[in-house]
């Protein structure tokens, strides 16, 4: 789950992280408002679930409180186009207004998990206010990587070791290596996925303060921590994805026109790459889980069909927990129930796959079935010409 800047630096600054004075606001006075309060010289910051929102002018240095008033309302209510975002943009609808300050160096600071190793890593560069993503691909040597311990946590000597390595002078040291524990203890406090600081600024007077702050935090962890729930903005998210998630419905949405509705996460991913294999592009990812009823499935059709780029529908069914008749149960339902206009294969494994087969074949109603799933995504694909 994504959660705004503001968020984020409330849960940075409850563990010790020190970050800049400010408020967020909602409309033009109180973005004027905030930045008298704050000595009028502020930075006026759109508050979006994206990256790279300065690139798109959703981040304004003010040098007074009208002139904070004036950038919050040109800010507010337009629609914001990041890299992250994608070409039809998301409208900000509130800003943080921060207190500007010193900023003599501008590094980089981010934690998340290493999978192959099975660790939490830190991960900082010196080059810092700039996307990761393009020091990684062009100086890659200027990312510095410590693995933590998972039965230890983060050592001081590691977190000192990366503050030097940050190349931090003096009193700015310790405040660095102060700043590492105090992040790495609010990201797995919270149970974090990521917890990102860009820019992390050297101020003149030599302290580190996170100018900016994204965290995500990991869903599976969420029964551990009920308010979560008060950080989650539905208008940040997809439309398609927070209906599937009332429904318990695994949904991403994608780019492509041949819609997957498919049972567990890994055959979905396979089903994905053999529709591409196949020639043709994948609409979403949809996993309707290991115990899918026939509500559950007409639900599932309703999500896709949703989706007006879906020009086929791909049903890549294995019965093991599921049985397949239920599952054709389901797509028999929603095919009746539902106005649907576009071809549908159907490929069906594992138990009661013959049940199966024979009811969608009584049923009257126009599937195509896919003998095995390569066959299944090549039918998929031909029946969008």
């Amino acid at each position: 789950m994504k959660i705004h800047e503001f968020q984020a630096k409330k849960v940075l600054r409850d563990y010790g992280v020190s970050v800049p004075e400010g408020r967020v606001a909602t409309t033009a006075e109180e973005a004027e408002i905030v930045a008298r309060e704050l000595g009028g010289r502020v930075v006026v910051k759109a508050q979006i679930h994206a990256g790279g929102r300065g690139k798109g002018g959703g981040v304004k240095l003010a040098d007074s409180a009208p002139e904070a008033r004036q950038l919050a309302d040109e800010i507010l209510g337009m629609q914001l186009v990041t890299h992250q975002t994608g070409p039809a943009g998301q409208k900000v609808k509130q800003v943080l207004v921060e207190k500007a300050g010193d900023i003599a160096r501008e590094l980089y600071l981010g934690i998340t998990l290493d999978r192959a190793r099975g660790r939490d890593v830190i991960m900082a560069s010196q080059e810092g206010g700039v996307e990761i993503e393009e020091v990684a691909a062009n100086n890659p040597d200027a990312i510095l990587r410590e693995l933590v311990h998972p039965g230890l946590g983060l050592l001081p000597f590691q977190a000192t070791r990366l503050a030097f390595g940050l190349g931090l002078e003096g009193k700015a040291v310790r405040a660095g290596a102060k700043m590492l524990m105090a992040l790495y203890k609010a990201y797995q406090a919270t149970d974090c996925s990521l917890a990102e600081i860009n820019p992390l600024v050297v101020t003149g007077s030599g302290d580190v303060v996170a100018l900016d702050a994204k965290i995500n935090f990991d869903d599976n962890a969420d029964y551990r921590h009920a308010d979560h729930a008060d950080l989650r903005d539905l208008d940040e998210e997809d439309a398609l994805e927070v209906e599937a998630s009332n429904f318990g419905l695994n949904y991403i949405k994608l780019d492509g026109n041949i819609g997957c509705m498919v049972n567990g996460a890994g055959l979905a991913m396979a089903t994905m790459d053999i529709i591409k294999l196949a020639g043709g592009e994948p609409a979403n990812f949809l996993d309707v889980g290991g115990g899918a009823s026939a509500e559950t499935v007409e639900n599932g059709f309703r999500i896709l069909l949703s989706d007006p780029n879906v020009k086929a529908i791909l049903i890549n069914i294995f019965g093991g927990i599921v049985r397949c008749d239920r599952v054709a149960e389901g797509v028999i339902q929603a095919r009746t129930n539902i106005d649907v206009k576009v071809p549908i294969v159907v490929r069906l494994a594992g138990t009661n796959a013959d049940i199966a087969a024979d009811m969608l074949e009584k049923s009257g109603l126009n599937f195509t079935v896919g003998e095995g799933l390569q066959d299944a995504a090549q039918k998929a694909v031909e029946a969008l010409s």
